[in-house]
């Protein structure tokens, strides 16, 4: 079993921001026919995705991004998985309006959302897909991360969740080296 970690912020005021690419994510993997509906459990939206031989966890943290460290924790110690088994899948700011980016482990890069994670785990051993939300315009990145996608923005950041989507298949079934080999212009 593989566990994905969408980011985001929980409740309708945060839907459809920039810092909840990752809940988009999530919740396109959880429309398959094959996903089980949603379910409320370790501080976290869980649901299941069965392709063939391969089970996702889908996890939505209910703690707020810069919390969402707790809930991941709790879910890995629940199903003794390994750091090995985990994805997070989030906004970036340093990154191109839906440019993708796998890293196999590496720092938070000043992302709240990674940050607790990497506190809660102690460790920076663990994958992430982070997904180009452009850098902000003016200084203040609080309103840039928490602010809707302009409608020039919408058709690129859909395909890009589409796109991230397909690549967190990709990493279940053949790793982050495979993944970062196609998704990593």
């Amino acid at each position: 079993m593989k566990v994905i970690v969408g980011l985001g912020n929980p409740g309708k005021q945060y839907a459809g921001t920039r810092h909840n690419v990752g809940f988009a994510v999530v919740d396109l993997l959880a429309e398959s026919s094959r996903a089980a509906a949603w379910r409320e459990r370790f501080e976290a939206f869980i649901g299941e995705l069965v392709e063939d031989d391969l089970k996702l966890l889908l996890i939505k943290p209910l703690t707020y991004m810069n919390l969402s460290g707790r809930p991941v924790r709790q879910i890995l110690d629940f199903y003794q998985l390994p750091h090995e088994d985990l994805l997070v899948v989030c906004d970036d700011i340093n990154l191109p309006l839906g440019k993708l980016r796998f890293r196999a482990k590496g720092t938070h890069g000043g992302h709240n959302g990674l940050r607790n994670i990497q506190d809660h785990l102690g460790t920076t051993e663990y994958a992430r897909l982070r997904v180009g939300v452009d850098v902000p315009r003016e200084n203040d990145t609080v309103d840039h991360v928490l602010g809707r996608f302009r409608s020039t923005e919408r058709p690129v950041i859909d395909e890009a969740v589409r796109t991230a989507a397909q690549a967190v298949i990709i990493w279940a079934r053949q790793g982050t080296g495979a993944a970062m080999n196609q998704y990593n212009g």
